[in-house]
């Protein structure tokens, strides 16, 4: 599933071709996706509107209207974005089209149809961080997102920090590949209760999680199996990885093996030396 840097990088890469373009049509391919799409809602609200900018709020991406209607998009676990000259024969899971005036629609495919689209009225759009983000965190290079809170928020819980960092309403966005780098990297085991965690191991432990997805960002990500960016080309943090998908490999500090085990259903990979 595309994590918060797959999802900025598509971002960035929507905004160098949206912003100021009229959507002059939209296509459907009738499947349902994660919650049933309205064709109609879509042509009253996008068709002849002008795209402003393009935001994301955790793995949402967000597309602005002169209107002040969003466009809410979800990836899902396979779904992509790219841009392609109208005419181009479209494949089999390419479930949404926007057709553009200047030769070009974007299209949305997705072939576990896990990802969601879904258009919000002025007013919707306005209120969503008290409706559709109202139990989401906040994002973890936000000003709202600091040591003292992440202190404040673990106080007596008992669960995993790894788990801790993947739970949307703690923090947005961060997946399964960056909270095990990020503990990687700080020298904190995964499964370590977060509520044992002082202070200076936050004040350790957050920057180091920005680090890491800022070089993933840059990185234009990590391509696992599905993910690529708007210009369909992969991600290469991937090479980075110095834990992840790791098991049984020599840690890159002290060579010794990289343990796995599961915290919350997930794979979790460490250094039993480094990580304590």
């Amino acid at each position: 599933m595309p994590e918060l840097p797959e999802v900025e990088v598509v971002r960035r890469g929507l905004l160098r071709h949206l912003p100021g373009r009229r959507i002059e049509a939209v296509f459907y391919s009738g499947k349902t996706l994660r919650r049933p799409v309205s064709l109609t809602s879509m042509q009253n609200l996008l068709v002849g509107g002008v795209i402003t900018d393009i935001g994301r709020r955790a793995k949402y991406l967000l597309v602005h209207m002169d209107n002040l209607s969003l466009l809410v998009l979800h990836l899902g676990m396979t779904g992509r974005l790219g841009l392609f000259p109208i005419g181009t024969p479209t494949a089999r899971h390419d479930h949404l089209r926007w057709q553009l005036d200047n030769g070009l629609e974007l299209r949305f495919h997705d072939t576990r149809r896990f990802g969601l689209a879904q258009v919000l009225r002025p007013e919707e759009a306005a209120a969503r961080e008290q409706t559709l983000f109202n139990a989401t965190g906040p994002e973890p290079f936000s000003e709202q997102c600091t040591p003292a809170y992440l202190l404040d928020r673990a106080e007596r819980r008992k669960l995993a920090v790894k788990a801790f960092l993947m739970d949307s309403e703690i923090i947005a966005g961060v997946g399964n590949i960056y909270a095990n780098e990020c503990l990687f990297t700080a020298g904190i085991h995964p499964a370590r209760p977060a509520g044992d965690l002082d202070i200076h191991d936050w004040q350790r432990l957050l920057p180091t999680l920005r680090s890491i997805l800022q070089r993933a960002i840059d990185c234009g990500g990590s391509t696992i199996s599905d993910y690529l960016n708007v210009g369909g080309k992969q991600g290469y943090f991937q090479i980075h990885f110095r834990v992840y998908n790791r098991a049984g490999e020599s840690c890159p500090k002290c060579l010794t093996p990289i343990a796995k085990l599961k915290i919350g259903g997930r794979a979790s990979y460490f250094c039993p030396s480094c990580q304590r």
